[in-house]
């Protein structure tokens, strides 16, 4: 039996982009290294909202790497770096819930 082959990557900030347009940014710091399976943990409910029961039978989305790095505290910063310079949690944008703007407080708060 053949020993199994190394990730082809380390770990990696990806975006997935939907039918619709919107993207998600994640990143996969699993180990041995980033899996062709993994495909983030963006809210299900959130997305399939904008999607039809007929339009989820035939899906097909792009996933493209961003980033790879040997150091997960890097590839946690890039993630956090492309959530904001891609604007994937402007909600028209895409599907990130963290690195939200947050509403200003009025001056009498």
């Amino acid at each position: 039996m053949s020993a199994p082959q190394p990730a082809l990557f380390r770990y990696v900030v990806y975006k997935i982009t939907f039918p619709n347009g919107k993207i998600y940014v994640g990143k996969d710091e699993g180990a041995p290294g980033h899996s062709l399976r993994y495909f983030g943990s963006w809210d299900n409910a959130l997305v399939e909202k904008d999607f039809t029961k007929t339009d989820l039978l035939d899906l097909t989305l792009r996933k493209q790497i961003l980033f790879e790095s040997d150091d997960k505290l890097e590839i946690r910063r890039k993630e956090s770096e492309f959530i904001r310079i891609l604007q994937s949690n402007d909600p028209a944008i895409g599907y990130n819930q963290t690195h939200r703007k947050r509403a200003a407080k009025s001056p009498l708060e």
